[in-house]
């Protein structure tokens, strides 16, 4: 099962590390806030940047007082510009499936299977390899200037991060493949439009609202909004299977504290005091 072996993966990285120089963390609440820092570069995605990430979701999933994520890039002109291009511009076939299989081990796979609610916070670029980290992401928040596409055919690639997949799903076939074979990025707008956006704000407004809405996810029972991803994760790979996992996780539900917490809490009217995970 895909849970697994994201919790087999993270509880394999030393967690104690967090001295990072591509990524950086401001807290408020019980919500982590990481910011891809290499504006230079329009922070682009790197190989120590994709491990700097991979150890702080490793961090943030043992914490127990964190309970919501958001992802953005630092600055005002890019959430993630895409793949940095001269890392892997003389790679062989081999190497190639390597980085893509290793991307999507460490971070992307772990981040659409992470049992914590995470959100994407994106303005300006967000290409290529930006826009699937946001595609990974549960919730997608995008500013008035936000650009986002999968340039890849235009230097002779496919997404591989999980854009063929990701894509289609949140916008259909037709759409995706509009906009991988023309590799040409769409507003803000039209993302909203087309489903790819949850929320359109304003720039200054972005990480506002994606506190305000990480907030919102926080009040709830964190267990049970993990068995909520991981079934809505299981259906859209195997729909076969979607409802089978859905009806197998509900009845676990009532096996745990929270259940009878907010159970409980609904027949006195008062307020539900979760647990974490």
């Amino acid at each position: 099962m895909q849970e697994r072996k994201l919790l087999d993966y993270l509880y394999t990285l030393n967690f104690s590390v967090m001295n990072f120089k591509n990524i950086s963390i401001s807290s408020s609440k019980s919500i982590r806030t990481i910011y891809i820092s290499r504006q230079k570069q329009l922070n682009a995605l790197n190989a120590q940047t994709l491990e700097e990430l991979s150890m702080c979701l490793g961090q943030f999933l043992e914490d127990k007082d964190v309970r919501g994520l958001i992802i953005t890039g630092e600055g005002k002109k890019s959430f993630v510009a895409g793949a940095d291009i001269k890392e892997f511009a003389k790679y062989s076939s081999n190497e190639g499936l390597e980085l893509s299989e290793k991307g999507h081990k460490t971070v992307f796979d772990v981040i659409y299977n992470y049992p914590k609610p995470i959100i994407a916070a994106i303005n300006g670029y967000c290409l290529g390899g930006g826009l699937e980290l946001a595609l990974a992401c549960h919730i997608r928040i995008g500013s008035s200037n936000a650009l986002l596409g999968l340039p890849e055919v235009s230097l002779g690639l496919i997404p591989g991060y999980g854009g063929t997949q990701r894509l289609p799903a949140l916008i259909g076939r037709g759409r995706a493949l509009e906009m991988i074979l023309n590799g040409k990025p769409i507003t803000a707008e039209q993302a909203y439009e087309w489903g790819l956006l949850n929320h359109l704000v304003d720039q200054e407004d972005l990480l506002d609202k994606a506190q305000k809405l990480a907030e919102s996810f926080s009040n709830n029972s964190l267990l049970a909004q993990s068995h909520a991803i991981a079934a809505v994760n299981r259906g859209l790979i195997d729909p076969s299977k979607g409802q089978e996992e859905e009806i197998k996780r509900f009845g676990a539900c009532f096996q745990t504290s929270d259940f009878k917490e907010g159970v409980g809490a609904f027949l006195e009217k008062r307020r539900p005091d979760f647990n974490n995970l």
